[in-house]
This record gives C-alpha cells, sequence and structure tokens, in this order.
C-alpha cells in the first residue's frame, strides 16, 4: 500500500459520494474496489475493510459484516479500525443483530476520542432504540448534541444524564 494507491481509493470513494455510481451502477463500484483490493497483500486488513464498505453503501450489510470482522480480526486498527466498529454495529442492527452493535459500541464511548465520537454515539442511539431503549439512545444524542450548541450546554448535558439517571 502506499500514497498513489490510497490516492486511488479516495478518488473512486469520492466519485461513489457524488453520485457516479447509483443504485444501477452499484455492482461496478464494488468491482472498481474489488480492483484496487486486489493489488494489496492477500493478509491486508484493508482489503477487506474496504470491501465492507463499498457492501454496505450499495446496500448489502448482510455481505458487509463478514468482511468488517475479517478487518478487524487482521488487525485494522486505530481511525479505520473505529470506523470498522461503528460501521459493522450499523451493519449488524440492519440486518436485526442490534444487542451486538450495542456490545462493539459501547466500549467506545470510553477510549481514546476523536471526529469520530459522535458517529459512535449516533450509531449506538439507533442500536438502543431497536431494542426498545429510547431514553438511553436519546441520552447519546443529546449529550454528543449539547457539544455544538452555542449555549445551554450545560443545560443538555445535565437533560441527557437525567434520562438514564436511576429516579430518585
Amino acid at each position: 500500500m502506499n500514497q498513489d494507491w490510497d490516492d486511488r481509493v479516495d478518488a473512486a470513494w469520492a466519485a461513489f459520494e457524488r453520485g457516479e455510481y447509483p443504485e444501477e451502477r452499484a455492482a461496478e463500484f464494488r468491482a472498481l474496489i474489488d480492483g484496487l483490493v486486489a493489488a494489496l497483500p492477500e493478509d491486508s486488513a484493508r482489503g477487506p475493510f474496504e470491501r465492507a464498505c463499498a457492501f454496505d453503501s450499495t446496500g448489502h450489510p448482510d455481505r458487509a459484516v463478514p468482511l468488517y470482522r475479517e478487518a478487524l480480526a487482521r488487525g485494522l486498527d486505530g481511525y479505520r479500525g473505529r470506523r470498522a466498529r461503528i460501521q459493522l454495529a450499523s451493519s449488524l442492527r440492519n440486518i436485526g443483530q442490534p444487542e451486538e452493535g450495542v456490545e462493539l459500541l459501547t466500549p467506545e464511548l470510553d477510549g481514546p476520542s476523536d471526529e469520530l465520537d459522535d458517529a459512535v454515539r449516533a450509531c449506538l442511539a439507533l442500536c438502543l432504540s431497536s431494542l426498545g431503549r429510547d431514553r438511553e439512545g436519546l441520552s447519546l444524542v443529546l449529550e454528543a448534541l449539547a457539544a455544538h450548541l452555542p449555549r445551554y450546554q450545560r443545560s443538555m448535558t445535565n437533560y441527557a444524564r437525567a434520562l438514564v439517571a436511576p429516579e430518585t
């Protein structure tokens, strides 16, 4: 893997985001990603991650799940590892396994903070909601939102905590 490879992957995803691969061209996009992945070493963690993202983004969370698992098992870590856990949890929820998504993302709340913190909370909130735990999910979303408000941060954070605090 080198900068040229990363640039080609980034260009493929940018084209996807611009809408150059609508639903009827989804298989073509996945083939493009497969072609890029073929240039990686066979044991690369990045290969199954990129393929999982392509399946996920083209409406196949069921096919993405095993690939995310494979990428993480091969040692995908850091920023992409965190993305893989978020996306895996989302895919698990979409295929009817939200409890596993909760188990996967809950430890992320205590991990190192980065720009994906709100995505962790949003995805975890959806998983919790799918399990009928809406108050917990709403609490996570309010807490994430509070940091972005021009005022009322402390109040919203307190309200978020009160949603899940034991009633006294």
